[in-house]
C-alpha cells in the first residue's frame, strides 16, 4: 500500500486544533525492533549498523510541556559535532529510524531523531497503516512537530552539537516535515527531503505544504524523489523543481531535486520490498555530499 495516498487521506482528515502546552505524552519511552505495521521485516536486505565506537540510545529531550523520549547517536569521543535531526516515517522511531542515526554517527555525525508523535500516541503499536493514519499521524500538528525539532536543536546545541552546523533530513512523512523545517528554522544549513509528499490539501493541522514555501526555505534542500511513486505524481515534483529555480530567496534557489526514474515510493527503506539498493546508495552519497557542500 503506497505511504503518500495515505498521506492524501491524513490531509483530508481534519480534526480540531488543540493547543500545545499542557498536553500529556502518551509515549515516554521508545519501544524496540521495528513497528507492526511493517511486519514481516526483510531480513535479507535490512542494514543492521553496530555502535561500535558510538554513544547511542535514548534521551529525554525537554519540551514546553514535558520530556519527549527521543534516539542519539554521535562518536563516543569528541564534542562540537555537527548535528542532523532525522525525522520518521509514519511508523515513528523504529530500528529503522535508529539504525539511520547509527549510520550518520559512524559519519561523525551527532545524529537525533524524536518521537514527534509522543503527545498523539504510538505509532509502532498499530498492525495497519490506516490505523496509524487515522488514530496518530492525522493528530500531529506542523507546529507542534517545528516547536519539538527547535527543542532537539536546543539540546543538541547543549549536549555536544555545533549550532553552527545543523542539518535536517527525513523519510516519506518526515521528507515533508524536512521541506517545512528548513522553511522554519533560520539555523538550518542543508536538509535532504526523502520522497515528502510536496502539495496536498491543506488543513488547521497542515496550513501549509512544501510547494507553498518553495520561496520561504532558510537552507537549501535535495529532494530525492522516485519517479514511479504513485503517490507523489511526478508533474508535483517538477512544480516544486520549477517554484525554486524561479525564488527570490538565496536557499530556495541552491535547492535541488533528483528523481530516480524506476524507482518507487520508500526506495531507501532497506527493511522493506520498496527497496532499491543502487538508488538507496546513491541517495546516500547525495545526503553526504550535499551535507559537505553546504557547511554541515
Amino acid at each position: 500500500m503506497n505511504l503518500d495516498y495515505l498521506q492524501a487521506e491524513h490531509d483530508s482528515l481534519s480534526p480540531p486544533p488543540q493547543p500545545l502546552n499542557r498536553r500529556n505524552f502518551l509515549v515516554t519511552a521508545l519501544g524496540a525492533g521495528f513497528a507492526l505495521a511493517v511486519q514481516p521485516v526483510m531480513a535479507q536486505t535490512s542494514v543492521s549498523t553496530d555502535s561500535e565506537g558510538l554513544l547511542a540510545g535514548e534521551i529525554q529531550v525537554p519540551t514546553r510541556d514535558g520530556n519527549m523520549p527521543a534516539y542519539r547517536a554521535q562518536p563516543a569521543k569528541g564534542t562540537n559535532f555537527a548535528t542532523i535531526l532525522v525525522v520518521q516515517e509514519i511508523f515513528g522511531v523504529h530500528e529503522y529510524i535508529k539504525d539511520t542515526c547509527r549510520r550518520l554517527a559512524k559519519l561523525g555525525y551527532q545524529a537525533i531523531a524524536p518521537e514527534l508523535y509522543a503527545r498523539q500516541g504510538d505509532p509502532r503499536q498499530y498492525t495497519t497503516i490506516p490505523d496509524i493514519i487515522a488514530k496518530v499521524v492525522s493528530k500531529v500538528p506542523d507546529a507542534q512537530v517545528m516547536a519539538d525539532l527547535d527543542a532537539c536543536a536546543a539540546w543538541a546545541k547543549a549536549n555536544g552539537g555545533d549550532a553552527a552546523r545543523l542539518g535536517v533530513t527525513g523519510f516519506c512523512w518526515g521528507g515533508r516535515i524536512t521541506w517545512l523545517y528548513a522553511a522554519h528554522n533560520p539555523a538550518v544549513k542543508a536538509g535532504v527531503a526523502w520522497y515528502g509528499r510536496l502539495t496536498s490539501g491543506t488543513s488547521e493541522l497542515t496550513p501549509k505544504h512544501p510547494l507553498d514555501l518553495a520561496n520561504d526555505l532558510k537552507g537549501p534542500v535535495l529532494g530525492l524523489y522516485g519517479g514511479q511513486d504513485t503517490g507523489i505524481p511526478n508533474d508535483t515534483v517538477d512544480k516544486m523543481r520549477a517554484a525554486l529555480a524561479a525564488s527570490s530567496s538565496p536557499a530556495s534557489k541552491a535547492s535541488a531535486i533528483h528523481l530516480y526514474p524506476d524507482a518507487p515510493h520508500a526506495f531507501h527503506a532497506d527493511y522493506r520490498p520498496s527497496y532499491r539498493k543502487t538508488e538507496a546508495e546513491d541517495g546516500w552519497q547525495r545526503l553526504q555530499a550535499w551535507f559537505r557542500q553546504h557547511g554541515v
